[in-house]
């Protein structure tokens, strides 16, 4: 893979055409107008160096991981085993022992609220989580409350869409076990003060996970500075495949949970009597892992790496910036969610338009947004809207792109406006 390391620090125009170079799915044109797409919250477009890290594999190093001696197998489980240092790397893990390969966020928080909340849990506990969680940090909180009988306490926020700190200060007693939260909000782009909120969590001694599905694309992540217990991700809103995802855990912590799945790969022995489980990681790995797509991870780490995460978030920062002195100006637009620190994400209504109908009609003008509630419907209630029309930015995205949305915006305007 060629370095980008320097790609920002060229002229702005002609580093962004390097970057969108290497994305083939952007040469495309779609109702006859070239693309633009503006969906990277749902998932990311894939780097050429991925799918050519991906193809590889099946096109020559096709076979199981682990336990196999023959060279196809030694050759995939050592590509497997170096996507899981790259991660630790990226993120700073103290241990490889710490990265836990899943499905994707959902499947890593899932797997938490099983193995650790399921097996600590009991009447009176209480989880804390927050108004503008995913389903996903929201509904294996709620199962395993139901199978506990602990209790799901909620921060609230602002009609800027930040959480209330002095709220979250009163929610903490000594009867939270646990407190689980958005890095960065999917629907918002808010980022959360998550430093704060961990430390005043670890001075009452509770561990904090936090979903950083939309954070690892936009900003460094730090495990070991931030001080979390658990971090989640997806590498398909990174570049990287779907199907694959992290979850990072303390090494302490994940000793001490049980398995969170059962089959092979996960144990020592097996008899009809009892299982010995494995040791770190693969007691969580349980079954043929998605090889290609720890594989995919690995070249999309590198990808990511070989950029200047400053120059990223500038440029991305110029993009929503310029997305918002747009949004300012337009007729009968409201945006939704301001708070002060975000990542690329601009939420919106128009209210002349349904969002339904925003999506359409902007799409036929070549633009990719998403619409609809964005797995958050509890925020949606807080912020008295059925659902929102949302734009977000990735690295290959430009202020011309953010024109053509507001042309496709012209259209919806003159047809209902």
């Amino acid at each position: 893979m060629s370095s980008r390391a320097d790609t920002f620090n060229t002229s702005e125009t002609s580093a962004i055409e390097q970057i969108r170079a290497d994305f083939p799915v952007l040469k495309q044109t779609v109702h006859g107008k070239p693309l633009v797409y503006l969906d990277n919250a749902a998932t990311t477009q894939k780097p050429q160096q991925v799918i050519d890290a991906v193809k590889n594999y099946y096109t020559h190093d096709n076979a199981n991981v682990h336990r196999g001696l023959h060279t196809l197998s030694e050759r995939a489980t050592d590509q497997y085993e170096q996507a899981r240092n790259k991660v630790r790397d990226y993120i700073n893990a103290a241990s490889s022992n710490e990265i836990i390969f899943t499905r994707g966020t959902t499947e890593s928080i899932n797997l938490v609220a099983q193995s650790f909340g399921r097996s600590r849990l009991k009447p009176g506990d209480e989880i804390i989580i927050s108004t503008m969680e995913h389903h996903s940090n929201i509904v294996p909180w709620q199962l395993t409350c139901e199978q506990t009988g602990a209790t799901l306490k909620v921060i609230p926020i602002s009609d800027a869409g930040e959480l209330d700190l002095d709220a979250y200060k009163k929610l903490l007693s000594k009867n939270t076990r646990l407190v689980a939260l958005v890095h960065a909000s999917n629907a918002l782009g808010t980022v959360n003060p998550v430093t704060d909120i961990i430390e005043l969590a670890h001075a009452q001694d509770v561990p904090v996970l936090l979903d950083g599905a939309q954070a690892i694309a936009h900003m460094p992540v730090d495990v070991q500075a931030l001080d979390c217990d658990f971090y989640a991700f997806s590498a398909h809103k990174a570049f990287g495949p779907t199907g694959i995802g992290v979850l990072y855990g303390k090494e302490k912590l994940l000793d001490a949970m049980p398995p969170y799945q059962g089959g092979g790969e996960m144990i020592r022995t097996v008899s009809f009597e009892r299982s010995e489980y494995g040791q770190l990681p693969n007691k969580f790995e349980a079954g043929t892992p998605h090889i290609a797509g720890a594989i995919g991870l690995g070249a999309a780490i590198d990808y990511i790496s070989a950029l200047d995460f400053s120059a990223i978030h500038q440029h991305e920062s110029s993009v929503l910036e310029y997305a918002h002195q747009r949004a300012a100006d337009y007729p009968g637009l409201k945006i939704i969610g301001q708070a002060k620190n975000k990542i690329s994400v601009l939420s919106f209504v128009l209210d002349y338009a349904h969002p339904h109908d925003i999506g359409t009609i902007v799409d036929h003008e070549g633009v990719a947004i998403r619409v609809g509630h964005h797995c958050a419907m509890p925020l949606m209630d807080r912020l008295c809207v059925p659902a929102t029309a949302r734009a977000s930015f990735s690295i290959y995205n430009t202020h011309a792109d953010v024109d053509a949305l507001f042309t496709g915006l012209d259209s919806v305007r003159s047809l209902f406006g």
